[in-house]
């Protein structure tokens, strides 16, 4: 099978052509070092199977940051059939000698000029013909986020895979010329094909960077944004999520049940207050998770999440981080792992490893499930959005203690270079593509995690058979009791501690096994938590949850990203005690208080 590799630099719009070509749903945000491991998909181009790899974003072959070694590796152990080299047509002039070092290894190669779109608005001419005659190498203008030219640059690629690639030296770095004869080289190219206004108009970007920026008012419109999108979630999602929820509660009462009905009692008890509560109880809430990310793709593609890294980069610097530490934070309220895997854009290991023992405090999709469901039982729907909303601050201000009692222990002095990307809006297609990583995302947990975890509940709240269910007798009543003295001060009765114990597995199973534990799903499991917690009680377990051990997943990728089986375990360990230590605080306060 052939192979082509996607090069360029960080937010040139690889990841955007990757999903193009591919129909996959590579992860696409407009900030820098957003691809940080080998994505790949398979196309048929002139008749054969193609593998399309895209790979993570380099400034330089001679760099030194993770990323750009990752590429160096890969070329020199994996030669690609050919290289899609991927260029930001509105910054030519500094991306085309990453181009001029790529060309210097004998890739066979086609150069896609992206965001034409963009650099036409800027009055930005490039001739591809004189520039593709002045480099030998097949040039095409593009715009991978509309699709326009990429007709004409899908056949130039068929075409170039019918030539090898002429292979390169052992040691790439020993043919790179030297930096003066690539500026020489450089400047001839640009004067004969590129046309760039001597000054660019004021656009739209300027313009909103003035408010943006703002040093006084740029913080506080960020927090406001964020506490607009989850006004909307939670205005448009509840609705979504009832009627998800009547779906499922009619499905099991009209056709499930019945179905089942001729199985012994043990077996139905299983599959329909194990397996199917627990799923069902989940799955109500995927359309507020796609509704969250719809929305969060906007914010990010919009490129305001680079400016959130710029204005915190000062507050972050006095926590020994950057603002791309604060980035990574951002990108944690997705998923923990993608967000600790982004930490190999840094070069000072100090930086990487304080950027990941607080990343997990991000509070991640899966816990978002949790409170959600969480906050719709026990709050008001005026109040639901606010207390979500302190969980994020609570997430933010966890990751920044964290910082300052560590950062002495991880120093760090890289510099903080971040690009301002303009400000673009996804279009359908990328949102669409969004949603459906989301759902794949859950469907694909479902069937491992969440499946098992439900199992596992009903068997420890059903056993031994003697037992009543979910009763004190039974294995789970035990490790209830026995972890009770532990959890009785911060208000997490013996239910909630069970299922705090599967949600160390995954978050998602945490919601799946109340279901289980109290025999119930849907609206009813809502309607007796609700009379058995106070609110206090249910802030208490939503701070718990939110601090304590990520997820297996993310734990097992802490390891691969630190190498280091003792700063996994100190990251596991401070987040259970941290967790302990923040709950027992506002429970005890609370009830002081007279709450």
């Amino acid at each position: 099978m052939k192979r082509i590799a996607l090069l360029g630099m960080p937010n040139t719009g690889k990841s955007t052509l990757f999903n193009r070509m591919t129909g996959a749903s590579a992860r696409v945000g407009n900030w820098p070092g957003i691809t940080v491991e080998l994505l790949t998909g398979r196309i048929l181009l002139g008749g054969d199977m193609v593998e399309i790899i895209d790979l993570p974003g380099m400034y330089d072959l001679h760099g030194f940051s993770e990323d750009e070694q990752v590429v160096r590796h890969f070329l020199h152990d994996n030669v690609p059939d050919l290289a899609l080299i991927v260029l930001n047509a509105t910054q030519i002039e500094r991306q085309l000698s990453l181009l001029l070092q790529l060309k210097q290894i004998n890739l066979n190669m086609v150069v896609l000029l992206n965001m034409a779109d963009e650099a036409k608005k800027f009055g930005i001419t490039i001739d591809t013909a004189k520039m593709t005659e002045a480099l030998g190498i097949p040039i095409f203008l593009l715009s991978a986020k509309y699709g326009a030219g990429y007709g004409e640059a899908l056949q130039a690629i068929t075409k170039a895979l019918r030539y090898t690639t002429p292979g390169m030296a052992e040691h790439l770095r020993d043919q790179l010329k030297s930096d003066n004869q690539i500026e020489a080289e450089m400047a001839r190219v640009l004067r004969h094909s590129v046309q760039v206004p001597a000054r660019l108009p004021d656009n739209l970007t300027d313009q909103l960077d003035r408010l943006m920026l703002h040093p006084w008012l740029g913080l506080p419109i960020f927090f406001g944004v964020m506490y607009f999108l989850f006004q909307a979630i939670f205005f448009l999602g509840q609705p979504l999520q009832t009627g998800v929820n009547d779906l499922f509660t009619w499905l099991r009462d009209a056709a499930i049940a019945p179905l089942l009905a001729i199985l012994p009692a043990a077996l139905q008890g299983l599959l329909l207050d194990g397996i199917y509560n627990g799923v069902a109880t989940v799955a109500a809430f995927v359309p507020l998770i796609v509704l969250f990310f719809l929305f969060m793709a906007i914010v990010e593609d919009t490129g305001y999440l680079s400016r959130a890294a710029f204005l915190m980069d000062a507050l972050m610097a006095k926590m020994g981080l950057d603002g791309r530490s604060f980035v990574m934070l951002l990108m944690g309220f997705g998923c923990n792992v993608p967000a600790l895997m982004g930490t190999r854009v840094m070069r000072s290991r100090s930086l990487r490893l304080l950027t990941m023992l607080v990343i997990p405090f991000s509070l991640c999709s899966a816990r978002l499930q949790v409170f959600v469901f969480i906050t719709a039982a026990l709050f008001s729907p005026k109040a639901a959005p606010l207390v979500l909303f302190s969980l994020y601050l609570f997430s933010f201000g966890t990751a920044i203690l964290t910082a300052l009692l560590f950062k002495g222990y991880l120093p760090n002095s890289e510099p903080f270079v971040l690009e301002l990307p303009p400000y673009r809006f996804p279009t359908p297609r990328q949102l669409v593509l969004r949603g459906w990583h989301e759902v794949y995302h859950f469907i694909h947990r479902a069937s491992k995690f969440i499946v098992a975890g439900v199992v596992m509940v009903w068997l420890l709240t059903h056993l031994p058979p003697s037992a009543a269910p979910a009763s004190a007798d039974t294995l789970a009543g035990m490790v209830g009791a026995w972890l009770h003295p532990l959890f009785k001060p911060i208000g997490i009765t013996s239910e909630l501690t069970i299922a705090l114990i599967f949600g160390f597995v995954a978050k998602e199973i945490v919601i799946g096994s109340l279901a289980v534990i109290y025999g119930l799903g849907g609206e009813a499991l809502s309607h007796s938590l609700a009379l058995q917690l106070d609110w206090v009680q249910a802030y208490s377990f939503m701070l718990f949850t939110l601090i304590y051990t990520p997820c297996l997943s993310a734990i097992a990728t802490l390891r691969s990203e630190s190498k280091d089986n003792g700063f996994t375990l100190f990251s596991v360990a401070w987040s259970l005690v941290l967790a302990w230590l923040v709950s027992f605080i506002f429970y005890q306060g609370a009830r002081w208080l007279g709450y």
